[in-house]
């Protein structure tokens, strides 16, 4: 599948809850993108995340029904320094 890198930008602190995040899963389930992680800025207010999904559309659905930015979708390959070792 497909992996896409999400930048997000908040306009107030992140906080994030156990409900919170288990809604997200759940519409993201139903959207048919998966979360695998993501990295907050040290002002909590970026984050940027990385996804699996079939398409960048599938992604901004699922944010659109999450109530969360999409600032930006990128698709991207992974890169790992011991492949060129």
């Amino acid at each position: 599948m497909p992996m896409f890198l999400i930048e997000r930008q908040f306009s107030d602190v992140l906080e994030l809850g156990g409900a919170v995040v288990a809604g997200v899963q759940r519409i993201n389930a139903d959207v048919g993108v998966n979360w695998v992680y993501s990295f907050l800025s040290a002002d909590r207010k970026k984050t940027y995340c990385l996804y699996e999904a079939p398409s960048a559309e599938a992604i901004r659905e699922a944010a659109r029904r999450n109530g969360l930015p999409a600032d930006s979708v990128i698709e991207v390959s992974q890169v790992r320094p011991e492949a060129f070792a």
